[in-house]
């Protein structure tokens, strides 16, 4: 069973033992340790830093030369041995390849989000949702052309 599943498992164990529902991941967190239901492990002492400084890797900004709050730090996938992995690179000093692999891996993130999000919204509007189906619209461009004029416009200080 891989960690994802042993985790799900967890969540069910919790719902069936009647704890509060819906739930905070920290409660869940404190009522599986306390049941032994979650250990820790070196693996997983591993995997939760590289998280965290995946994390914090990702929240490095600065402003370009034309006043822009850029994201500064960037993975891409690579394969070696018939194993993907993710390299991280600043974008000031990364080659083309890893900037271009980058940029294309976040693109195919936010489109399988926006597919999960259009598969919950049917669903939910079919067999749940008892009112006015909730709308879901895919096309950005109006959002994107507003947060570039709203980010241009001078805060008041």
């Amino acid at each position: 069973m891989s960690l994802l599943e042993q985790n799900q498992k967890i969540v069910s164990r919790y719902r069936e033992a009647g704890q509060p529902w819906p739930a905070r991941a920290t409660d869940i967190a404190r009522w599986a340790i306390k049941e032994r239901l979650w250990e820790i492990s070196p693996g997983t002492i591993i995997r939760q830093c590289a998280d965290q400084i995946a994390n914090a890797l990702r929240e490095v900004f600065v402003t370009d030369p034309q006043g822009r709050r850029v994201r500064l730090m960037h993975a891409a996938p690579y394969r070696q041995n018939g194993r993907q992995y993710l390299l991280w690179d600043d974008m000031r000093t990364a080659p083309h390849q890893h900037m271009r692999l980058a940029f294309q891996q976040r693109r195919q993130q936010i489109i399988m989000d926006c597919h999960q999000l259009q598969v919950d919204t049917e669903s939910y509007n079919e067999n749940y949702n008892k009112e006015k189906p909730v709308q879901m619209v895919f096309d950005f461009r109006l959002d994107l052309e507003e947060l570039k004029v709203s980010s241009q416009i001078p805060s008041a200080a």
